[in-house]
């Protein structure tokens, strides 16, 4: 099982890895929002999410060994691209299990990584059971996609730079899936005071069952949010987002659009659905806060389902 801790210390350092090969995406501000609402536009990351961070913090970490073993994992598709890219850049071998009823378009960008894609698994918890035999097999070394301390690290690095960019901000408001971001931010932001508010679909709420029970719970994730579509959340965010205090809010999938349609037209933002649920949490009244962060954690989002979404279909 997984160190369930993640510390400040941890931020910074996985921070000195991964500087001058991530990008050093963008905070402003947004008079749409309200006073003192920002916006992290982490769709800008490379591969075009934050999962960028944490997947070249960990294939940085590994052992010469473990390298020549090359890595595995699973994902919806914003971990499989990082991944893909970040083994790439070490070259390093990568194998990523993903599911029927992916998203076509992340399947594709995976591959144009050099990454080779699984795709025997019907659904999010067929392909975590997938995923474990295809390692046994393989022998490789498991990437988490939200439950690995130095990938949740890595992810805590956005974190660190909305805390230079906005030093006054008192509440960041972060888009959940398995919990990886959100707890890596709560880590890097202990020491300033920030209040974390983790946003779920309310048809894909792994984290606060598992918080409410004090272990992981299996949902069977219904969103458009397909990033956010975790089938439980990590044990690390469980222990560190209960020990932090991080609250957790739920919101709808007509908010979800409704966030969407407002960082595309107001924000000239394409996001993903998935990024959108911060907005949307904050345009449905349900996060306070005089100085707000919402992170904008991905763009990777197919024409078609943008297209429906800003149709109001």
């Amino acid at each position: 099982m997984p160190r369930a801790d993640i510390t400040p210390d941890d931020v910074a350092r996985a921070a000195a890895t991964i500087r001058g090969t991530t990008h050093r995406t963008p905070t402003f501000s947004s008079r749409s929002l309200g006073p003192g609402r920002h916006l992290k536009a982490e769709l800008f990351q490379r591969t075009g999410s934050f999962k960028a961070r944490g997947a070249l913090n960990r294939v940085r970490a590994l052992s010469a060994e473990e390298r020549e073993r090359g890595v595995i994992s699973v994902s919806a598709g914003n971990h499989a691209q990082a991944l893909a890219w970040a083994a790439a850049t070490e070259r390093v071998d990568a194998l990523l299990v993903m599911w029927e009823g992916a998203s076509s378009a992340k399947i594709a960008a995976t591959r144009g990584y050099g990454a080779t894609v699984d795709l025997e698994a019907e659904g999010p918890a067929a392909a975590f059971s997938r995923l474990h035999e295809l390692q046994e097999q393989t022998g490789r070394v498991l990437v988490h996609p939200f439950n690995d301390p130095v990938v949740i690290a890595g992810a805590g690095t956005v974190g660190l730079e909305i805390i230079e960019d906005v030093p006054e901000v008192d509440t960041i408001v972060v888009a959940c899936g398995g919990g990886g971001l959100v707890t890596g931010i709560a880590a890097a932001c202990e020491p300033h005071g920030v209040h974390v508010v983790a946003v779920e679909p309310d048809h894909s709420n792994a984290l606060p069952l598992a918080l409410a029970a004090g272990e992981p719970v299996a949902v069977t994730p219904k969103t458009i949010a397909d990033a956010l579509t975790a089938p439980f959340a990590g044990t690390v965010a469980i222990e560190v987002c209960g020990r932090l205090g991080v609250e957790v809010v739920l919101v709808t999938e007509d908010e979800i659009r409704t966030g969407f349609r407002f960082l595309y037209e107001r924000a000239k933002l394409a996001a993903e659905p998935g990024a959108a649920a911060a907005v949307a949490a904050l345009l449905a009244g349900k996060v306070g806060g005089d100085s707000v962060v919402a992170v904008v954690s991905g763009g990777n989002v197919s024409t078609d389902i943008a297209s429906a979404i800003l149709a109001g279909r």
